[in-house]
């Protein structure tokens, strides 16, 4: 019998929100976090709208408890914040003998600091410090060492399934019996590099973005963090803690169809969730909602619309992006909509696909256009596709009270 994994504790920081309570009231309210850029040192502040989290750098140390230090970039501290969150959250003590590893994604790592000292790297040595946060697992250490976090550190680097990735590897080492408990996510801020590699792709909307809508342009981009803790069976029964739900299923293909698109028919998106639905042991007709990957871009979303209906046929569950709230938070996308997808599980609700209005000629289905209230969800599919084709899907689900600690009433 495989083990079970349940998730414990959640911490999440956006552009709708600082925390778990803030989010939960964005989404409630169908606030968007996107807007105009007011700390990213861009010529494109003014053409290209992006959700940022609203704090500056000073404003970050301070939420995090730390005085100013020099290396750390906006990405580290959001982890932090979000990752220390999540902790909380779990309620973790030193249960002894519980083996505690943390997998953390991000792809742009430092970059926000290293661009603004890359004039001092060739001129002298006053800022040499930001080379070592440039690494993308400069921010991987820096969080674990904020949490005491020794007998397991890694990063993942997949693009935009990167801390989807960092779940379904978490839930791997905890099946494999390798780790008790795993805090696993992602983080990843705005960046000048970031921001002009999406644009020369010409797949930035310089309105509010619109997935599954026949008349969408693209992506607007966002920046957060995101980590959820998932413990075995056995911790949660040592402790004898609530869970928050359970992580049934999840997914991985790397189709490599093409460097940044998708295949036209969706084959890895489609392999992705058929494998977590394999895992999970579950039928089509379990999912009550998918969160889906939902960019906004042409050939995303008739990609992942296609790959849906190749699975579903004609039952296509409640579906619906939730980037026109965020943003696409690239690396840390996939732990962002894994809590917001967690969130419907608890609130038996479904967040709406904001900004859509007119159909898409390819599809068959619509995503949901309002606050869907007093759902019965048993189990939700989230997904997240990154550049190369790299296709995460994960499944969550309910947990019964008389389940292991009992599920939590409320976060």
């Amino acid at each position: 019998m495989p083990r079970r994994i349940f998730v414990t504790g959640m911490g999440i920081i956006t552009g709708i929100g600082k925390n778990l309570a803030e989010t939960k009231d964005s989404l409630f309210h169908q606030r968007s976090g996107i807007g105009k850029i007011r700390f990213l040192d861009t010529d494109l502040r003014d053409e290209i709208p992006v959700s940022e989290v609203k704090f500056s750098l000073e404003e970050l140390f301070h939420l995090v408890g730390i005085s100013y230090q020099e290396g750390y970039s906006r990405n580290v501290l959001m982890g932090i914040i979000a990752a220390k969150d999540a902790y909380k959250d779990a309620g973790i003590n030193d249960l002894p003998g519980l083996r505690t590893g943390l997998i953390s994604a991000t792809t742009v790592g430092g970059m926000d600091q290293c661009e603004m000292y890359y004039q001092d790297f060739l001129d002298n040595d006053s800022r040499n410090i930001y080379i070592d946060s440039y690494d993308c697992a400069d921010s991987t250490e820096k969080i674990a060492d904020v949490l005491g976090i020794s007998d397991y550190l890694t990063t993942i680097s997949t693009a935009c399934s990167s801390s989807a990735n960092s779940i379904q590897f978490g839930a791997r080492l905890i099946r494999n019996g390798d780790l008790d408990r795993v805090i696993a996510g992602g983080t990843e801020s705005l960046t000048k590099f970031h921001l002009n590699g999406f644009n020369a792709l010409k797949i930035l909307d310089k309105e509010p973005s619109k997935p599954f809508d026949e008349r969408r342009n693209g992506i607007n981009l966002g920046e957060g963090a995101a980590y959820l803790v998932l413990e075995s069976e056995e911790a949660v029964r040592q402790s004898g803690k609530p869970v928050i739900c359970e992580l049934t299923g999840w997914g991985n293909a790397c189709e490599a169809f093409h460097q940044t698109a998708s295949s036209p028919e969706g084959t890895g998106a489609y392999l992705a969730m058929k494998k977590a639905l394999e895992i999970s042991g579950l039928g089509t007709g379990d999912i009550g909602y998918i969160n889906a990957h939902g960019t906004g871009t042409d050939n995303n979303d008739i990609s992942e619309g296609r790959a849906i209906e190749k699975l579903f046929g004609t039952s296509v569950p409640p579906v619906s992006s939730t980037k026109p709230y965020t943003g696409h938070t690239t690396s840390a996308a996939g732990a962002t909509e894994a809590i917001i997808s967690i969130l419907c599980l608890l609130e038996h609700v479904i967040w709406p696909n904001l900004n859509f209005s007119e159909p898409m000629k390819e599809l068959n289905f619509t995503p949901v256009k309002e606050l869907m209230k007093n759902v019965d969800l048993r189990h939700v599919m989230t997904n997240s596709f990154g550049f190369g084709g790299n296709d995460t899907s994960l499944i969550f689900s309910t947990v019964l009270e008389s389940e292991v600690g009992g599920r939590r009433s409320e976060n």
